[in-house]
């Protein structure tokens, strides 16, 4: 996809402005927003956390509001089925010639950008009827393909603390998100500025800034920013490092019972360029990576039962590839 120079520095231009019109609505969680307009910018999908009540659902719709696209929110429950997401079959009639004949109804599905909320409510067999359409964009029924709207932007939630009547996504789906993000409690001016502002008459209108093309446009420009060999060589590094059976960490061996795949790598190259981007750089710098090391291998590290007993996280062990990992001589 070419495009002119003017066009690219009038669309980034366009991402600041995208963040505000969300802060109209979402106060605090700079932190969080960033990371999902970086899964926007990377063509990815976004699996959040947060216990209820951190605004989790707000922000999603919020961040709709501000873009050019169609947006669905299904609620995920216990007796929800894939066809309820997909779309089914209806049996209809040509009253000019009287044959009948089956035709596809979409589901919710079709929509650019799809609220997955309380994704952990619903059983396997629902959960694993995204998996097509977040990795391919596009939906099989009976025996026939139908490509989704693009771009296409899965955004779900889940709460970490209700157990009850919940299906933990497997790990085969958990890597089909390119970030796994958790939403923390606001800070106490934060916490004043939400009860001011919720507890009124007064609302805030959201106006959308980004249109699809604009985003597709973003998309494209992310894989043409610049990084180096030697911070690729620095990542495989890292990814080889979580993995038990090659590692030469002690902490890794002791606490990690499965590492991270190659999948993990392309997603923490890909988000580093787009927080580049964000940040108005067309090269990636070690800071990128260190900043999306997080949210990319929050999910894609397994710890083993001792860690989880011991409450070592996910995230302490990232912190500890970070560490420990042989940086490029440029950058020690």
């Amino acid at each position: 996809m070419e495009i002119s120079e003017s066009n690219i520095k009038t669309i980034l231009a366009k991402l600041p402005g995208l963040k505000k019109e969300v802060q109209k609505v979402i106060i605090g969680q700079d932190q969080v927003l960033e990371e999902l307009i970086i899964a926007l910018m990377a063509g990815g999908h976004c699996l959040l956390e947060g216990v209820p009540g951190l605004a989790k659902t707000l922000m999603v719709k919020t961040l709709s509001q501000a873009l050019h696209l169609s947006f669905r929110r299904i609620q995920f429950t216990p007796d929800l089925m894939p066809t309820d997401i997909i779309g089914t079959e209806i049996l209809e009639e040509d009253h000019a010639t009287g044959k009948r004949f089956f035709k596809f109804n979409k589901g919710p599905l079709f929509a650019n950008i799809i609220l997955a909320d309380e994704i952990n409510r619903t059983p396997p067999k629902t959960q694993s009827a995204l998996l097509e359409a977040m990795q391919e964009f596009e939906v099989t029924y009976g025996g026939q393909t139908y490509p989704l709207n693009l771009p296409f932007f899965i955004l779900a939630t889940q709460n970490p603390i209700e157990q009850a009547g919940t299906y933990p996504l497997p790990e085969a789906q958990l890597d089909r998100f390119l970030l796994f993000v958790k939403i923390g409690y606001p800070s106490e001016q934060e916490e004043y500025g939400i009860l001011s502002s919720t507890t009124g008459s007064k609302t805030q209108t959201v106006e959308p800034v980004l249109t699809g093309e604009e985003i597709r446009q973003i998309q494209s420009l992310v894989r043409d920013v610049s990084i180096s060999d030697d911070l690729i060589n620095y990542v495989g590094k890292l990814i080889r490092t979580s993995r038990p059976d090659t590692t030469t960490s002690d902490y890794v061996k002791e606490w990690v019972r499965w590492g991270a795949g190659p999948r993990a790598g392309q997603a923490l190259i890909l988000t580093a360029k787009a927080r580049a981007l964000l940040k108005g750089r067309y090269a990636v710098i070690m800071e990128d990576l260190h900043a999306m090391a997080y949210p990319v291998l929050r999910h894609r590290i397994l710890v083993n039962f001792k860690a989880e007993a011991e409450n070592v996280s996910t995230d302490l062990v990232t912190a500890e590839l970070i560490k420990s990992t042989e940086r490029p001589r440029a950058d020690v």
